[in-house]
């Protein structure tokens, strides 16, 4: 059986044994194609497909379109000279799925499945091996999903996505400080603020990162960095938790900086161990709170693209 190889991470790559897949030029195609990928996990009813891919159409000739644009998608994943597998697709008079037994490699496959076992863990209660999935994970975010549609289930999909891809970062930059893996999790924070340069608790997260890597003045330049985006993005000051830590680190005080791990064991005679976890619970809530901001300014972008193609 032929090997179906599918990248939606950036600009849509299909490969059949190493091989671009043909037949697959007409965006309507793709479109059909990578909306049934994306939900794979459940059969998806003719006429959703169908007011999704045409809504502008009327409802006759919306299925017609579906119609035409499935037999073009079966005739494309069936082709002789590929020799792929013809049971990708399935198809009933009221429903279209994708084989599950099929031998197809997603990229965002892999990534959702990397994610799930995680997503209810701090990133300092990381184990070594759940922490390499997540490393292996974001290396497949060569871009957001499908870069170049704008359509309103991609903007969607684009969006949870990319929020994932976050949590994922932000889970390996507490794996690295309490790892002590400093400069690699300063990686993971730049990587982040690539996407979203207004994520306070990210910028609080390099500023440990960099001045337990010996680096205060980065720290102290990343404070400002921090500043300066959160007055241009949303026109608000940094919290208290993050000015604190600025006095902190510019007092060169590094008891109580660090996140310490739930798992980690307390001595009887520690005094500054209770007043950490305190810290951290707070800078914690802070963090929740700055992601629905955060969540928040990146829907009202989302909308406002949707609003602007539809001029």
């Amino acid at each position: 059986m032929a090997k179906l190889s599918v990248c939606l991470f950036g600009k849509l790559s299909l490969h059949c044994n190493g091989h671009v897949l043909t037949g697959f030029d007409a965006r309507k195609i793709q479109q059909l194609f990578c909306y049934l990928l994306l939900h794979r996990d459940h059969p998806q009813p003719r006429e959703v497909l169908a007011t999704v891919l045409w809504g502008d159409n009327s409802t006759e000739q919306s299925k017609k379109h579906l119609r035409q644009t499935l037999w073009q998608l079966q005739t494309a994943l069936d082709r002789r000279h590929e020799h792929l597998n013809g049971t990708l697709l399935r198809v009933d008079a009221d429903w279209v799925d994708l084989h599950s037994g099929a031998d197809l490699w997603l990229d965002v496959a892999v990534f959702e499945e990397a994610f799930t076992p995680v997503q209810d863990i701090q990133g300092c209660d990381l184990d070594p091996n759940k922490a390499q999935l997540l490393e292996r994970a974001v290396q497949l975010y060569n871009g957001d999903l499908l870069e170049g549609w704008y359509e309103d289930w991609c903007l969607f999909e684009r969006e949870r996505l990319q929020n994932m891809f976050l949590s994922m970062l932000d889970k390996l930059m507490g794996y690295c400080e309490v790892t002590k893996q400093y400069e690699t999790g300063i990686g993971h924070g730049t990587r982040i603020l690539f996407f979203d340069r207004a994520r306070e608790h990210t910028h609080r997260q390099l500023m440990r990162l960099q001045y337990l890597a010996g680096n205060r003045t980065a720290a102290l330049r990343q404070y400002g960095r921090c500043c300066a985006a959160l007055n241009e993005e949303l026109g608000v000051k940094p919290a208290k938790v993050t000015e604190s830590l600025y006095e902190t680190i510019r007092n060169d005080h590094v008891e109580g900086l660090t996140i310490p791990s739930r798992n980690t064991p307390h001595t009887a005679n520690s005094t500054t161990v209770p007043a950490q976890e305190i810290l951290s619970r707070l800078d914690q809530v802070n963090e929740l709170l700055a992601d629905v901001q955060s969540a928040a300014q990146q829907g009202r972008r989302a909308i406002e693209l949707v609003m602007k193609g539809r001029r």
